[in-house]
């Protein structure tokens, strides 16, 4: 399985949306220029045709940065990522640790105001992912990502 970074987002302080930048360092306690969240959350990452899905749906102002994920990917097979994938983007390495829970910080990106839409448990493929960095590297846009087979 293989895709694409399509953006890096931060913002300073945390929150959202979540602004794009040409490169971002992704470091073991998370990624330069935004809010530190800990070693098993260092990166929240999300899928671009997961937000195109959003959007058709009725969603209309969800967009890249805006459910508060640092690295958005496109390409990989959303359903089947699993707590313990290994994703390799660009050169650095993260495992996914868990599925982010959504927040009422997110709300207002929703027609209905109701998060749920990317929580786990009710709708499982559709949410975003925390991970630890296992190796650090600079991220940018376009580099290839690639889950890494044990």
């Amino acid at each position: 399985m293989t895709g694409l970074v399509h953006s890096v987002c931060v913002r300073e302080g945390g929150g959202v949306p979540k602004l794009p930048l040409r490169e971002a360092r992704v470091g073991a306690e998370g990624i330069e220029g935004d809010k530190k969240r800990g070693a098993r959350r260092a990166v929240i990452i999300y899928s671009l045709e997961r937000i195109e899905g959003l959007r058709e749906e009725g969603h209309p102002v969800v967009a890249p940065g805006s459910l508060g994920e640092n690295i958005l990917v496109e390409g990989l097979e959303w359903d089947s990522l699993a707590v313990g994938d290994r994703l390799r983007i660009g050169d650095a390495l993260i495992e996914l640790t868990g599925a982010t829970a959504p927040c009422h910080i997110i709300a207002d990106q929703f027609q209905d105001e109701d998060s749920g839409r990317v929580d786990h448990g009710l709708n499982p493929g559709w949410s975003r992912w925390c991970a630890a960095v296992l190796k650090e590297a600079v991220v940018t846009p376009g580099d290839a990502v690639s889950l890494v087979l044990s």
